[in-house]
Order: structure tokens, then sequence, then C-alpha cells
């Protein structure tokens, strides 16, 4: 695609999102921020996810709110979610038939960390709270990938990426590429030994200081090493742990805390910019 990907901020039905409201390849793509959902503390407010601790009918509530304030509030029941082990596994969605969809369903809950889908009408939401959120999108699918420090080390964004062109039969250089909110270089201090880890596979770059590793810019190494343009990255989302009035950050609330999601679906280009534009 010859766009250049960018995020806006806007607030549809109650939620806060970062898209980018063009609906490139007519995938309609959101990261949520916290506010405007109806968990309680320490899950407070927009929590998407279902594995720490929340209550399990207030987290479906919050989830039917981010796919209705994105137009597609009816395709809820159709929602791939997997089980975040922070993995490499890429699932491919390839098959928008009811069956198939119950059938990535389940194979995505026994564990996945990155979902690729070439059918319309199949939403994926990964969740996040310090993670890089990644999305990819071309036109024809998208991907959403969840990359921790595991997860950017085995470069799981680029095998997406390599799934994704491998599904489309397009190149790295047609695919646009968003990285969400996540724990920035300043805030994530790891270990020498993980920085030495890092610093071997990706460069010097990204380490910062002494023990502070940049997670978004080992992503986006990986993806640039698989052929994706660099003005084909949007990199633009503030550190996590630095706003937690807007994001949930795991290491800044202590371990007890909700997820914000990264989220897309495909539509015609009609129906999801028309959906978008209606909201923003």
């Amino acid at each position: 695609m010859a766009i250049t990907p960018h995020l806006t901020r806007y607030a549809s039905k109650d939620v806060t999102l970062l898209g980018d409201v063009r609906c490139p390849g007519g995938v309609t793509l959101a990261f949520t921020e916290r506010t405007g959902g109806c968990s309680q503390a320490p899950y407070a407010t927009l929590n998407l996810g279902d594995a720490c601790g929340d209550n399990p009918d207030d987290v479906a509530r919050n989830r039917q709110l981010v796919l209705d304030a994105l137009g597609v509030g009816e395709l809820c029941s159709r929602l791939v979610n997997p089980k975040q082990v922070h993995g490499a596994d890429v699932l491919v969605v390839a098959d928008g038939s009811s069956d198939a969809v119950a059938q990535a369903q389940s194979r995505a809950r026994e564990g996945a960390d990155a979902v690729v889908c070439t059918v319309p009408k199949v939403p994926v939401l990964l969740c996040f709270a310090d993670c890089v959120p990644v999305i990819l999108v071309a036109e024809g699918g998208f991907a959403v990938i969840h990359s921790g420090w595991k997860g950017t080390i085995a470069r799981i964004a680029a095998k997406a990426l390599d799934a994704l062109v491998g599904e489309l039969g397009c190149s790295a250089q047609d695919v646009c590429c968003y990285v969400g909110p996540h724990i920035g270089a300043q805030s994530y201090e790891v270990s020498p030994e993980l920085c030495a880890r890092f610093e071997e596979s990706f460069g010097p770059q990204v380490v910062v200081g002494e023990r502070n590793l940049d997670l978004g810019r080992a992503v986006r190494i990986a993806l640039e090493e698989r052929g994706v343009r660099p003005e084909a990255i949007s990199d633009e989302c503030p550190d996590t742990a630095r706003c937690t009035e807007r994001f949930f950050s795991y290491r800044a609330e202590g371990g007890t805390c909700g997820r914000h999601g990264a989220v897309a679906v495909m539509l015609d280009d009609d129906a999801s910019q028309k959906e978008v534009s209606a909201h923003a």
C-alpha cells in the first residue's frame, strides 16, 4: 500500500482509541486505552484481558464496547482472542465459514501470540500491559501480534509478516506496520545478561544506557530486516509505564492490572471507511 501509516486518537461510544481512520486495505484497526469500560479497580476500567483476575462478565462487556466503537459489534461471537503464552507461534485464519472460525477460536485458546487473518468479518484481539502490540496491514489481510521480550528476541513480528505475505502473495514492501503503546526504553530496566542477548541479536542501538532495553526498536529492526520500508512503520505511541492514566502497565502497577488491546477486522473498503468516519 502507498499510504504512510498514522494513528489518530479519537473517542467513540465512550471508548478512547488510537487508530488509522483511513482503514487501509479495508482493515479497521485500533489500540485501546484503559478508560471507558465497566471493570472495577485494580482493572479499571476498559480491561480486555480475561486471564488477569477480572470479572468475566465485565471483560465480555468491555470487549463488546470496543467492537461496538469500531462499528462491528455484531461480530463479537466471531472474535478470535488467543491465550497468549509469550511464544512465537502464528495462527493463520484463512477461512471465514462459521465452522472454520470456531476451529480457529479453539486453536487460539490453546496458545498463540500472533494471528494472521485473510478473511473478512473475523475480528482479532490481543491484550497487553507493557509488551509491544503490533498490527500489520496489507491489501487482503492483516496480522495482530503480541511481542514481549521473549517474542521480540524470537522475532515473532517478522514471522507473522512472513506468514501474512505468504498467504497474500505480496511483498513486505506492501505492508503497513503499526507499533502500539508499550513500555519505553527509559522505563524498561532489565538484567545485563538480557541486554547482552538483545545487543547480540539486534545491535547496540536497542540498549539504552547500561541496562535499559528498547523493545520497540528491536521490533522495527526485525521488520526492516524482512524488507518493510522504514517509512511504513508507525511507532508514535507513549510509554505505558509513564502513562498509567491512559494505559495498563504491569511493571508500573505492581503486577496486578488490566489489559488494553490491539484489535483489527477486515471489511470491504467502503463499509469500514463509513463506520470509522461516522464514529471519529
